[in-house]
């Protein structure tokens, strides 16, 4: 083999791993962002990266774009590994052409969204960009719709993760909200799908990039993103230890680890975690992280609708998901956004056998004309489509309030929850004492010669019928009413006997959830 031939394919090289030049990168770092390549590097495990279509370069000719060429076009991709398990990456580089999307550029994205679905990996994406390259015109526009068609397909079969670590505008959004999960990197990220300047031409509104879609704004307000991060080490660290918890795909088990922390370990603190006073909130996460491996929770959009947590944790070392209401917010009803919230992320877990728990306390669904106008009922309904569509094992734990429908939405044995249990502590009714007594009651207590002392009366009969779970475990609603001490060992043993549940669904092309 020549030599001069060996000098091409290492200026080659080098040109690619320069991406837009010395400058650009530059550019790149004084605006405290990584380029591409140092991105991958920190993604994946060290020294496990196989890049594809290093030279690959743009066919335009338009515009004199001729003249201007990168190998690699734009974006960096190809297939690693994460603390040993094979990932495929596409890392957007900003330096070439603002990390606009070709035809070329496209296609590479897809060659690495076709192989991960045909060996069965994730597909994590690092986007940067500034959208469609304008001298491709409709070429691009198509390269968009290719990539928008594979997050379609690849969509339950293999994890799909997103990290905005730059612009994303216009048609660039789609493809990571079609995934299964989207971080943002503060201050230097944002996702809309049309601009400040478009917003005040139509609307005549005022408002910043960061306003508009910045990492806080879709974390904590539009839900659009999961978790907001300080910076782009931080977004590739976790990243990486989210990366952890999910199994390469559809067809696997998630990932078991070896776990030291016993299952039968007692945690005498949560027997006085409900307080006595019915209305006197607590903070779910003190249970989640209680009876947990290692106390160790990995919560998913922790800044929206806070009145419901989702996340990932471990017990006995394998992957499960948890949805619990948290009666420090709002008491922990059930409204639009936590049932969005939480619904989306049962159906995660049911593509990728990921096993539920389901932690009750909760009054019901949110009143008011704003949530009914809001169509609170379709949005509720997904929750409980989610949850009845669900294969994957479902345990649930009711810690005092289930009441009215949200008892029934909330994993209940109707519909289909291998194990309810319930702690003493749990009230399981059509609603709270109050409105009970004064809906049966309102004639009786209207012509009694002390309406206050009936209705106190009345209330606390009530209280005494339904305030506990042995209604509900009398008709076998409820499988069993456990100390709340124990209940990480209860837990932990249905879980082992629920490891290869299995249920055979009628043959359907889909359903057609409440959207």
């Amino acid at each position: 083999m020549s030599g001069s031939i060996l000098d091409r394919l290492d200026s080659a090289r080098a040109a690619a791993k320069l991406g837009g030049g010395a400058d650009r990168i530059a550019a790149q770092h004084a605006k405290g962002k990584l380029t591409a390549r140092e991105r991958v590097d920190l993604l994946l495990d060290a020294g496990s990266f196989c890049e594809l279509d290093t030279l690959k370069q743009h066919r335009c000719q338009d515009f004199g774009m001729a003249d201007k060429q990168f190998p690699g076009d734009g974006v960096v991709t190809g297939y690693g590994t994460i603390n040993g398990r094979l990932s495929f990456v596409f890392s957007q580089d900003f330096t070439v052409f603002g990390g606009a999307l070709s035809e070329t550029h496209a296609e590479k994205i897809c060659k690495v969204m076709d192989r991960a679905v045909e060996v069965g990996a994730p597909v994590i994406g690092l986007n940067d960009s500034g959208g469609a390259r304008i001298q491709e015109g409709v070429a691009s526009l198509g390269g968009y719709a290719e990539i928008f068609w594979r997050n379609v397909q690849a969509s339950g079969v293999v994890p799909q993760l997103s990290v905005i670590m730059g612009p994303c505008a216009g048609g660039a959004v789609y493809s990571p909200a079609m995934t299964d999960f989207i971080f943002m990197v503060k201050d230097s990220s944002y996702m809309f799908v049309t601009g400040p300047n478009v917003v005040k031409t139509v609307t005549h509104e005022d408002v910043t990039s960061e306003d508009l879609g910045g990492a806080v704004t879709h974390t904590a307000k539009s839900g659009v993103a999961d978790l907001a991060l300080e910076n782009d080490i931080e977004a590739m660290v976790q990243t990486r230890r989210l990366f952890d918890f999910l199994p390469l795909n559809n067809l696997e088990t998630p990932p078991s680890y070896p776990c030291d922390d016993p299952a039968d370990r007692a945690e005498p603190s949560l027997d006085t975690l409900v307080p006595e006073n019915a209305t006197q909130p607590y903070d779910i996460k003190q249970l989640i992280h209680k009876i947990v491996d290692h106390r160790d929770f990995f919560e998913i959009q922790p800044d929206y609708a806070k009145n419901i947590v989702i996340g990932f944790a471990r017990m006995e070392g394998r992957t499960v998901g948890i949805v619990a209401n948290n009666p420090k917010v709002l008491a922990g009803v059930l409204d639009i956004d936590s049932s969005r919230k939480a619904a989306r992320f049962v159906r995660f877990c049911d593509c990728f056998n990921v096993p539920l728990v389901t932690l009750v306390d909760v009054p019901g669904f949110l009143p008011g004309t704003t949530q009914e106008r809001g169509a609170i009922i379709k949005h509720g309904a997904k929750l409980l489509y989610a949850y009845a569509e669900a294969t994957v094992p479902k345990l649930t734990v009711i810690t005092r309030k289930a009441y009215g429908g949200a008892y029934d939405v909330m994993s209940s044995k109707h519909i289909r929850g291998d194990i309810n249990y319930a702690w003493p502590t749990a009230e399981i009714a059509v609603m709270g004492p109050k409105g009970a007594v004064e809906v049966m009651y309102r004639r009786q207590i209207d012509q009694s010669a002390d309406p206050a002392a009936e209705t106190a009366r009345l209330e606390q009969e009530y209280r005494e019928r339904f305030a506990n779970p042995f209604v509900a475990a009398e008709r076998g609603f409820i499988d069993d009413v456990i100390t709340p001490s124990r209940t990480r060992e209860h837990l932990c043993r249905a879980l082992r006997m629920l490891a290869n549940k299995s249920v055979q669904r009628p043959f359907k092309k889909h359903g057609n959830i409440p959207l």
